[in-house]
């Protein structure tokens, strides 16, 4: 019973602490969306949506810089209020936490290494092929569901699985089709891009489940958001490279949620 009460009063301590402030929980290792700036503030697409939500709420926003894996148990035990991380609303996350309506229409693409005999998604059922995928993504949710062959090995960051594919101990990286363009732009001797769509995703901001109050705040900045420009006008700050190199691929803009 002692310990009980101890854990009510902390909570109670952190809820005072907190005060208005709406604390989102973002991984800020992923430009354009959230990352670190030369200032060493937050920032991103991502950052600016959760700008936008507290001003709507009417709550000052703080930002938490947490590992994408830890994210969706720091929204559960209350360390954050929203996570706006680039997150895939998926099937499997909806038992566990709530979404809004969606913002990004994206797709899990295949990095691979400059000279691995893989050319398309399906060849990596092959077996004996070797992948990389991030802890705790859609990616490594994939591999382990339809590659049941392949040797997985699961990295916490991003930089680490590039490198993986780089220095060819890997056939391939499953990860988003934006990541992907990006880390290929920078290692175009060592890796090859396969942008096809192994299956497409929608990111989302979550939320608790049962907290319809803020859910339907956030669609409703979300959608307004669509409607003034506001994610052009955020593409064209943050993601000039993106759009032109999905335009030249005839690919889809991510915004392009129809």
């Amino acid at each position: 019973m002692k310990h009980l009460l101890s854990a009510v009063v902390l909570c109670l301590l952190c809820a005072c602490s907190r005060g208005n402030k709406l604390i989102i929980g973002t991984d800020a290792t992923y430009p354009p969306f959230e990352f670190v700036d030369e200032q060493g503030q937050i920032a991103g697409v991502d950052i600016e949506i959760g700008r936008e939500i507290g001003k709507a709420l009417g709550r000052e926003v703080e930002f938490k810089n947490i590992n994408f894996d830890g994210l969706q148990t720091a929204l559960l035990t209350n360390a954050v209020d929203l996570v706006i991380s680039s997150v895939s609303a998926t099937p499997e996350r909806r038992q566990a936490v709530d979404f809004s309506e969606p913002y990004v229409k994206t797709g899990l693409s295949v990095l691979v290494s400059k000279n691995s005999a893989v050319t398309k998604g399906d060849d990596l059922q092959a077996p004996g092929r070797k992948i990389v995928v991030r802890l705790g993504t859609t990616g490594e949710a994939w591999a382990r569901e339809h590659f049941k062959n392949a040797q997985i090995k699961a990295l916490d960051n991003d930089t680490s699985c590039v490198m993986e594919v780089v220095n060819a101990n890997v056939d391939a990286w499953i990860y988003d089709q934006l990541s992907i363009m990006n880390h290929h732009a920078q290692h175009p001797d060592t890796t090859r891009a396969l942008l096809a769509p192994l299956r497409e995703e929608v990111w989302a901001v979550a939320l608790r489940q049962g907290d319809s109050e803020t859910k339907a705040k956030v669609n409703e900045v979300l959608a307004r958001m669509k409607q003034d420009g506001s994610f052009k006008r955020l593409a064209d700050r943050f993601m000039a490279k993106e759009q032109k190199m999905m335009t030249e691929q005839g690919i889809p803009f991510v915004f392009e949620l129809k």
